[in-house]
């Protein structure tokens, strides 16, 4: 009952005491989303070429680069005409970060996302708020894929919770409205775990959600212990790549299919497995994705008029397919991600902390941080490489010493090692966490 009434009463209320039409934007998605491929194509270009003229009339930027390309968003008739023009990276982003904000919007009236994603590159996104509502939608629309429904208790294996930079407000919501218990990955303990499972087999949850590693290793533990009964409707698992093997023992323990989901705080979602689990869902609702050499994955963002990311080359390399998917949604399909991995830092107590949740707290902390890789070179010694910009001093060296400190406490030491560039992996991908040890932490834990 207090599910259904939170999806009916309590979300509606919500949405229009915000004035979000997040929830209408949801009604329209879940109608159109099986429509045939040739129409969501069709809606797909009507939305790029509406965005890249704003584009070129309101980002200078994109004004001053496509003159340099010869480009023009009139030579945009098909899909298949914007590769002609130029790839926007990370360090673009870095460098021209005012240059691509529109000159439509208020900058104090923008929604900012603070992301270091998988490269440990930090950068600032900023989104107007009809955005965000819209992918606010996007995203429910595949979370509902999973099993899980809009109200239900939701689960989180995941590092600093966002409603506690609210406040009491942000607690109260939290409690009533989102109703999220955490589990945090930056301090994983067997006790801490066992206290979550605890908590979950009291309180069923509608929905587990987490990085896919973290998921594992709360299976393998909830396995080894014996604890058992804990059977959500839905499991997603992002952030990280999902391995064959860890899909089977998070499925064997939670008696659930896991939904696996790709995204980046850049756009947000990207893609989503559906309840068939057959390759992920393309977002085409609110991104166009094309595949580059070497699998390279582009993504324009149909969506965002405040700081459009048209053709951004996000880091990761994917696998596409033109195949159609059973379940008779007529989105597009991307087989797999191949590129986006991240290890586990062991503490000296044994703990261990996700290297995806230490993205957020090293990258976007250090002032004069162009990119970051943390190296645990042993449980007492990381690591801190990076390459610096003119912002980077001895308050930075003093930000790490502090971050180091407060996150692992005084028996870990650290070096800094400020580098000109850091080597990529041989998929192309760069690492931002590498332990030395987490491996035969983990598999202790998990045998």
């Amino acid at each position: 009952m207090l599910d259904y009434l939170n999806r009916h009463l309590m979300h509606p209320l919500a949405a229009r005491k915000s004035r979000s039409r997040h929830l209408d934007y949801l009604r329209v998605l879940e109608r159109t989303q099986f429509d045939p491929p040739e129409v969501v194509r069709a809606r797909q270009l009507a939305a790029l070429q509406v965005q890249l003229r704003h584009a070129h009339a309101t980002v200078p930027y994109y004004r001053a680069a496509w003159r340099a390309a010869g480009v023009h968003p009139g030579d945009v008739t098909s899909l298949a005409d914007l590769a002609a023009f130029p790839v926007l990276t990370k360090a673009d982003i870095r460098a021209h970060e005012r240059d691509l904000l529109s000159t439509a919007y208020d900058p104090a009236k923008l929604r900012l996302k603070r992301t270091s994603g998988s490269t440990g590159v930090p950068l600032n996104i900023r989104i107007d708020e009809p955005a965000a509502q819209w992918k606010q939608a996007c995203t429910i629309r595949s979370d509902e894929w999973s099993g899980y429904r809009l109200g239900q208790r939701v689960a989180k294996v995941w590092g600093n919770p966002e409603y506690r930079q609210f406040g009491l407000k942000g607690r109260l919501r939290n409690f009533v409205l989102d109703r999220a218990v955490y589990l945090d990955t930056l301090d994983l303990t067997s006790e801490r775990i066992a206290a979550f499972a605890a908590h979950l087999r009291r309180h069923r949850p509608g929905l587990i959600f987490g990085h896919a590693h973290s998921l594992y290793l709360l299976a393998c533990s909830l396995k080894k212990t014996g604890a058992t009964g804990i059977r959500p409707n839905g499991i997603i698992s992002t952030a990280m790549i999902l391995h064959d093997w860890q899909r089977a023992v998070i499925e064997e323990v939670f008696g659930c299919p896991v939904t696996n989901r790709y995204g980046c705080e850049e756009v947000s979602l990207i893609a989503s497995e559906c309840e068939r689990h057959r390759g992920l869902h393309v977002n085409a609702d609110s991104v166009f994705t094309e595949i580059g050499p070497g699998g390279k994955l582009l993504v324009t963002d149909l969506t965002n008029r405040a700081m459009p990311l048209i053709r951004y080359q996000i880091g990761d390399v994917v696998v596409g397919s033109d195949r159609a998917c059973p379940c008779g949604r007529g989105l597009p399909i991307l087989e797999r991600v191949e590129g986006r991995e991240a290890d586990y830092v062991v503490t000296p107590s044994g703990g261990l902390i996700s290297g995806i949740s230490l993205t957020e707290n090293f990258a976007l902390l250090i002032a004069g941080a162009a990119q970051v890789q943390i190296v645990q070179e042993s449980v007492h010694l990381l690591r801190v490489r990076l390459v610096a910009d003119a912002a980077f001093g001895d308050a930075s060296r003093r930000q790490i010493a502090k971050l180091v400190l407060d996150t692992f406490g005084p028996a870990v030491r650290h070096e800094v090692e400020v580098v000109d560039a850091i080597p990529q992996e041989a998929s192309g991908k760069y690492r931002f966490c590498i332990s030395k040890v987490a491996r035969d932490h983990i598999q202790a834990l998990s045998a």
